[in-house]
């Protein structure tokens, strides 16, 4: 049996087939070879289309699928980490409206902070465990502000590893930690 495993980034795709009894890792495969491409339009900015982030998921996959024989059954479980806080969001269709903010974009940064002061920095610690600061949720707000006609199409949000599963089973899913992560978690009432 095996364990596939999955690491978005904002440079490259990392994918690894270990055996899930052992650990030992089988094959692993990185895609793009170079970089890929962050967008930046504006001073602070950076954007990626998620789109690429699928296309080299199933290219690093076919390298792994081409240096090794194993039937796909065998694959047990499936994990993907990813770069934090990016926001990238979809119609009803699952259809992309925008490139994804990614985590080092700092366009919403004053939102963050602004939501933290009318939050009040005690109750963002305590039932956050943060300050909304750069975080999704932050990202997202600055899309409801700036572009409001793409805002009124939103289906869903999504962080960029729920955008890659949603990508292999069709299903839109995050977990607490996910929402944790964007900042829409409360800890003390779960």
């Amino acid at each position: 049996m095996y364990i596939l495993g999955y690491d978005i980034g904002s440079s490259s795709i990392k994918a690894a087939l270990m055996e899930a009894e052992s650990g030992r890792t089988v094959a692993s495969a990185l895609s793009p070879k170079k970089e890929m491409e962050i967008i930046a339009t504006a001073p602070g900015w950076a954007e990626q289309d998620p789109e690429i982030w699928w296309q080299n998921v199933k290219l690093a996959t076919a390298r792994i699928k081409s240096t090794n024989s194993f039937d796909p059954n065998d694959i047990r479980a499936i994990g993907i980490s990813y770069q934090t806080h990016g926001l990238v969001i979809v119609d009803r269709n699952q259809h992309l409206l925008r490139p994804a903010i990614i985590w080092c974009d700092s366009r919403a940064v004053e939102i963050g902070n602004q939501a933290a002061e009318e939050i009040g920095q005690e109750k963002c610690l305590e039932h956050l465990l943060n300050s909304p600061g750069n975080f999704t949720a932050s990202k997202l707000k600055w899309v409801m502000e700036n572009e409001p006609k793409l805002y009124s199409k939103i289906y869903k949000e999504m962080l960029p590893g729920d955008y890659i599963a949603m990508r292999m089973t069709g299903q839109i899913k995050t977990t607490p930690s996910g929402l944790s992560e964007a900042i829409m978690w409360d800890f003390q009432k779960q």
